[in-house]
């Protein structure tokens, strides 16, 4: 299960998916920054849209678990399913499956010459 820190996390987006690691950022808006980022190292499995808002994060069944574990033929670390907005008339369910998982919270800016980098706070 994946609690997350307390804040306004309402926006949410793939910010980067590269060989090794999946990040997700959450703000309250995503305009400009982000205050949290969800890294899924050794992604293995990710069925989520690229831009959602307000998940709920829970347990995955023993039916998804069941599926992930039958695609990638193993037992990953964790396991992460949500249900979320996805901007459709319906909620959409997000399953992501890694080796770890870990939050940062701090503010990192989107957009020009530090875009990307995390700011010191204070």
């Amino acid at each position: 299960m994946l609690e997350l820190p307390e804040g306004s996390w309402w926006d949410w987006d793939v910010y980067s998916w590269r060989p090794g690691e999946l990040r997700l950022a959450a703000d309250y808006d995503l305009s400009y920054h982000h205050g949290l980022e969800v890294v899924f190292v050794d992604p293995l499995y990710v069925s989520c849209p690229a831009f959602f808002q307000d998940p709920v994060f829970r347990e995955a069944t023993p039916e998804e678990a069941a599926r992930v574990e039958r695609q990638v033929g193993e037992r990953p670390g964790v396991v992460v399913a949500f249900e979320a907005d996805g901007g459709g008339a319906e909620p959409v369910t997000g399953l992501i499956a890694a080796g770890s998982l870990e939050a940062r919270v701090g503010t990192v800016l989107r957009h020009g010459p530090q875009a990307g980098r995390r700011v010191e706070e204070g």
